[in-house]
């Protein structure tokens, strides 16, 4: 990834993880817990795509799986963000830009439920229950609707921060333009004349001057 993205990339995620710590984890809500971090992942994964996603999304896993109080295995929230940055990635359109609001929210309530059951299910694999005991169901029901409520809040400023990074004025484009414009002056020829139209008029005046002396001296001569 360009430096551009991975700064702001950081910045976000260490944004949301302060946010998801401090406030979303203490309010206490009934089942699961707003996930602000999934909601930065998908944002990011829209605009970068898949292997930024991916990237990013492990990325931010890692960060929640060694911030505490977190209380499972190191790196399972870490491959669930990866496969959900992943797969958001793929639905990126050409230009970065969603025409309608429609389908972030659609994607946000896939990955919510994605998460929460790819979480249980990678916790039951390594002996956490905790999910059972809670019950999956409603894990699933509160998880995409505390996601959703904070979706319009989360993603489209996320998104664009991410095309503003894209469009940053110091990036490769900006200097192949200047390098267009560079090689136009110079293919126009504009300094070249210039140039050759004063040594024009240097050797003009020099042979006037060296003329000058000879006749002056033919006439001194006479």
């Amino acid at each position: 990834m360009r430096f551009n993205r991975m700064l702001l990339s950081t910045t976000l995620v260490v944004v949301a993880l302060v946010v998801q710590v401090s406030i979303l984890a203490r309010l206490q809500l009934p089942g699961a817990v707003p996930d602000i971090m999934l909601l930065t992942v998908l944002g990011l994964a829209f605009v970068y795509g898949h292997v930024s996603g991916a990237l990013i999304g492990f990325g931010a896993g890692l960060l929640a799986d060694l911030a505490p109080p977190a209380d499972h295995a190191v790196g399972r929230y870490a491959l669930v963000l990866c496969v959900i940055g992943y797969l958001a990635g793929l639905a990126k359109p050409e230009s970065g830009q969603l025409r309608s609001a429609s389908g972030p929210m659609a994607a946000v309530v896939v990955a919510a439920l994605a998460s929460t059951m790819l979480y249980a299910g990678v916790g039951a694999l390594v002996g956490d229950t905790a999910a059972r005991h809670v019950g999956i169901g409603w894990l699933l029901f509160t998880s995409a609707l505390y996601d959703l409520l904070l979706a319009p809040f989360v993603v489209p400023l996320v998104m664009a921060l991410a095309r503003r990074a894209e469009n940053d004025p110091f990036a490769d484009t900006q200097s192949s333009q200047g390098n267009d414009v560079a090689t136009g002056w110079l293919s126009s020829g504009t300094g070249l004349r210039i140039g050759s139209q004063r040594g024009g008029l240097r050797i003009k005046a020099a042979r006037s001057r060296a003329a000058k002396a000879g006749r002056i001296k033919g006439v001194k001569r006479l």
